[in-house]
């Protein structure tokens, strides 16, 4: 919760800067460890959790605004993002419109824009934003307390992603440069919530064509060292305009 005077001046500026009644909230991925990632905030004195978002600007495209929120809170630009879905429940706000029910900004019903993005773990530098005490990495198996309609923008986003790997790829955003066949196929299986088929993963992977099978192998450990593959960038990105043959 911000104070009075925070309160007030962001009333003085936004009052001049952003449009009323739209928001726009980010649900931003990251793999790390074997584990999906969300990245979320915990505001000033509450105990609940929210997703990244912000507001847009009065002559700011909608796109460039999405951009623009997580470039302040990830550090990245030009970060693999789409829209999903527009959230318009009528008392969707209603927690912040009671909490700040003396500022007119806040005290609106607000329309949100949800985004999903797709980060390589090790890129971001999560960094808070002016209502939140704390920016972090949640494990998609240990969320905390959704605050607002966060927790339905949230699982949308993720319905949406589990959807995308149907027809389109997914990985290039998420992997490290070089990586193995089971190290990808964890990634999928972390997305779906189901174990998948080693063989008909590996086949059906390498039957889309947009993985290169490097020469080095990933060393260590008591089996046989598997190969390294890498994204065949060209390929990856007309798997992405065109589509795939087959969903999961």
């Amino acid at each position: 919760m911000l104070t009075k005077d925070e309160l007030e001046q962001f009333w003085a500026e936004g009052n001049k800067t952003y449009l009323d009644h739209i928001s726009i909230d980010c649900v931003v991925f990251g793999f790390h460890e074997g584990q999906m990632k969300v990245l979320m905030l915990k505001s000033k004195n509450e105990k609940d959790w929210y997703l990244p978002g912000g507001f847009l600007k009065i002559e700011e495209p909608i796109d460039d605004a999405a951009n623009r929120i997580l470039k302040d809170r990830t550090g990245l630009e030009k970060i693999f993002l789409r829209q999903f879905r527009v959230f318009a429940a009528p008392d969707r706000t209603k927690h912040h419109n009671d909490l700040y029910h003396d500022n007119p900004f806040f005290k609106q019903r607000f329309i949100s824009v949800g985004y999903y993005a797709l980060v390589d773990f090790f890129d971001v530098t999560p960094t808070a934003d002016a209502f939140s005490e704390v920016c972090t990495w949640r494990d998609l198996e240990d969320l905390p307390t959704f605050q607002l309609d966060h927790e339905l923008i949230f699982n949308t986003a993720l319905d949406t992603l589990r959807l995308q790997l149907s027809y389109q790829p997914i990985g290039y955003n998420l992997m490290p440069k070089e990586f193995t066949m089971p190290e990808l196929q964890k990634l999928y299986e972390t997305i779906l919530g189901k174990k998948l088929d080693r063989r008909n993963f590996q086949r059906r992977m390498l039957g889309f064509g947009i993985l290169n099978k490097l020469d080095q192998t990933r060393k260590g450990g008591a089996h046989k060292a598997p190969y390294l593959y890498s994204f065949d960038l060209e390929n990856y990105k007309a798997a992405l305009k065109e589509g795939l043959k087959s969903g999961w």
